[in-house]
């Protein structure tokens, strides 16, 4: 068995073992790419488990931008055949080690219930749930009417500054447990905006009077999307805007081959899972909420 740092070379083995294992977690080749061939950074590790040059374990690290305090995040994926060696632990520690150099107070993880218990043993205690579910795009039903002086427009078309300042209202309110209070434009830039694998064209804002009253983020490629952020401003809810701007993105992401598009909501954020529901959205999977202090 061989433990060590992912590189390039492992992008297409990682892709596989998330397909088969998590496909709802939509990973892509180019944000696989881009993560293994940056320069190293505390706080953005990547470990892989091999036997006999097989890949059958990862695990990723990664800080949650303008985070106050600083927290982290962990993603870790171990073969069914091959839990009970101590590969997950191997995998952990090394993750933690990596967000502690990094700063982070905490590390948070999306866990398969199956596995809290064995989280518990290295100081992880279950906040809440989240839920997972996925559409064939061609599924969803009409486009709801849009407003008068309302425009639907794809990231495409939308100054990122107006983006960014509506991100910051979204983050600073949406549910969970990472707190948010902003992010600077700059890091935002580079960690969202130039993400490889933001899919402008199926990402829609809704516009009115000058600025970004809603929106939906997605990222993936043209195969499947993965719906990392959907909000309306405070001052616009309960106006059906969240479901219309995912219908208009999930009908252009039909238009361009997109065959599975696919979101996480927390337990709790009963609008968005209403919204989800509506869109005809079905149920996947349910995970685990862990955080553990560093």
């Amino acid at each position: 068995m061989e433990i060590r740092a992912a590189g390039p070379g492992d992008v297409e083995a990682v892709v596989a073992l998330h397909d088969a294992l998590v496909p709802y977690l939509v990973v892509t080749r180019s944000s696989l790419t881009r993560r293994l061939t940056s320069p190293a950074a505390p706080g953005r590790a990547a470990f892989a488990a091999l036997d006999d040059g097989e890949l059958v374990g990862w695990a990723s690290s990664a800080l949650i931008g303008g985070s106050d305090p600083l927290d982290g995040e962990l993603r870790l994926l171990v073969r069914p055949e091959y839990r009970g060696r101590g590969i997950g632990t191997w995998l952990l520690e090394a993750t933690h080690a990596d967000l502690r150099a990094a700063g982070a107070t905490s590390a948070r993880v999306f866990a398969d219930p199956a596995s809290v218990e064995w989280a518990e043993q290295f100081g992880y205690r279950q906040t809440r749930q989240v839920h997972y579910a996925g559409i064939d795009p061609r599924k969803a039903p009409d486009l709801p009417e849009v407003p008068s002086q309302v425009r639907l427009v794809p990231f495409t078309e939308v100054d990122p500054r107006l983006l960014h300042a509506a991100d910051e209202v979204a983050q600073r309110t949406k549910p969970g447990d990472a707190k948010i209070p902003s992010q600077p434009y700059d890091a935002w830039l580079a960690d969202i905006w130039n993400s490889p694998d933001l899919v402008r064209e199926v990402s829609v804002a809704a516009v009115h009077a000058g600025q970004v009253i809603a929106f939906t983020r997605n990222h993936g490629d043209h195969a499947k999307i993965w719906s990392r952020m959907t909000s309306s401003m405070p001052e616009y809810r309960g106006r059906g805007l969240a479901k219309l701007v995912k219908s208009a993105a999930l009908h252009r992401a039909a238009d361009i081959g997109v065959r599975g598009a696919y979101a996480a909501n927390y337990d709790g954020n009963a609008p968005m899972l209403a919204v989800n529901e509506w869109l005809g959205y079905d149920r996947i999977a349910t995970h685990a909420v862990l955080i553990c202090p560093l």
